[in-house]
Formats: structure tokens, C-alpha cells, sequence
């Protein structure tokens, strides 16, 4: 099986080049994967039918086109997968506004939608040890105040663990270099990260639906 997935920056597409391969990779069955990475998440449009700007790449702006696309392209069997941040929305109605997107497809593609809460980063901090590895020298009292999946500035979290001077001073040198740094975090510890035992709730039904899809019978 072949899987697109869409993921909305740098550092989450870092982080499931990692992740698929150790999902995947553990499946025991030849599977390949293209990682697309946008530039933010932005809004799903009003309009299902309107046309966006492809420069911008914003992901949900992209959506419905993208999906409409991948209807009528993908392979049968292929699927695409989206990775999206939950942020401060709810969940429950995000997630039936992006199956209202793919609804709206004809022919429909076959998709998994997978929403992180309230970030990717709390796939990271669902597996502390691999932190621990990845930054011997992390605040272990900061990540002992982290709720799991919580609503809770979750970067913002992992920022005052591990990062000197914390959120507070990495706000204050804003962007790029937060993205910047974001993707430094990614690229140390999702290495370390154990698919099996990650504690995050969205992590797993992340990897349980990927491993449902990648070992379901092919057809045509």
C-alpha cells in the first residue's frame, strides 16, 4: 500500500518520517509513503468548491481541492492520511467537518484523518524516557506538571522542560526560530520514541488506524 499524507509544517512531517517507519516498518509488509508538509494549518473553507491559492499552502485551505484530487487519482487500495493539530477547537466537530470535506468527494479517496491534541508535541512527551534520552538534562518537575493530551500550551510545555530560558524566551525570538527549534526537538527525540508504548491517546489511535489500513486486503 502507498500512503500521502499531509501533515500542516516541518517539524510534524520530521516527526512521522520517523513514526511511519517504525509503524510501518513493524507490519511485516512492503508499504510506501510520501510526506507532504504545509505551512500552517489555517481554516477549512466556506465554500467546499472554491478555489485556493496553491502558493500559500496552508493545509485546510488546500483541503477539499486536495482531496477531490486524490479521488480521482490515488490507486485503489492507496490511501491518504492527515495529521492535523486539535489547537483550542473541538474535536468531535473538527472531526465531522474534515469527514464533511471527503463526504463531499466523488469518487471518494480513502483517507485517515488523525488529529494530535492539542499538538504533535504531546506524541513526543507521551514517551518521557525518549525525552529523557534525547535531553539528559530536561526539567524533570515541568514534564511531572504535564497532563497527557491536555488542553495546556503543549509545546509550550516541552519548551520549559527542555529548552534554555524556556517558552518565555522562545516566544520572545519568535518565528522562524521557533519552527526552527521545533524541528530540532523532532529531529532528536522521535528517534527514541517507542511506537508500542507511547501513553499519548491520540498517538495510538493515530497508530492503530494506520496499521488497520496497512493490513487490510487489497482490492480490485
Amino acid at each position: 500500500m502507498h500512503f500521502e499524507v499531509l501533515v500542516e509544517d516541518a517539524s510534524g512531517a520530521i516527526m512521522l518520517e520517523f513514526f511511519l517507519e517504525k509503524i510501518l516498518g513493524s507490519n511485516g509488509h512492503r508499504h510506501t509513503y510520501r510526506i507532504h508538509p504545509y505551512k500552517g494549518i489555517g481554516r477549512l473553507p466556506k465554500d467546499l468548491r472554491g478555489k485556493a491559492d496553491p502558493a500559500k499552502r496552508i493545509l485546510l485551505e488546500q483541503l477539499p481541492k486536495l482531496l477531490r484530487g486524490y479521488g480521482r487519482s490515488l490507486q485503489c487500495g492507496d490511501a491518504v492520511v492527515i495529521v492535523v493539530d486539535l489547537d483550542d477547537k473541538v474535536c468531535t466537530t473538527f472531526k465531522d467537518d474534515l469527514v464533511a470535506i471527503w463526504d463531499s468527494c466523488n469518487p471518494r479517496p480513502n483517507v485517515l484523518f488523525r488529529i494530535a491534541i492539542e499538538e504533535m508535541e504531546s506524541w513526543l512527551l507521551g514517551d518521557m524516557e525518549a525525552v529523557k534520552r534525547a535531553y539528559p538534562n530536561v526539567k524533570d518537575k515541568v514534564l511531572e506538571t504535564y497532563v497527557q493530551d491536555g488542553i495546556c500550551g503543549t509545546w509550550e510545555k516541552l519548551a520549559d522542560a527542555i529548552y534554555p530560558g524556556g517558552s518565555l524566551k522562545l516566544k520572545s525570538l519568535g518565528w522562524p526560530h521557533i519552527g526552527q527549534t521545533k524541528c530540532g526537538w523532532a529531529k532528536k527525540i522521535s528517534p527514541m520514541v517507542n511506537a508500542d508504548k507511547n501513553v499519548s491517546k491520540s498517538f495510538q489511535v493515530f497508530r492503530e488506524g494506520l496499521l488497520r489500513l496497512a493490513s487490510a486486503p487489497m482490492l480490485g
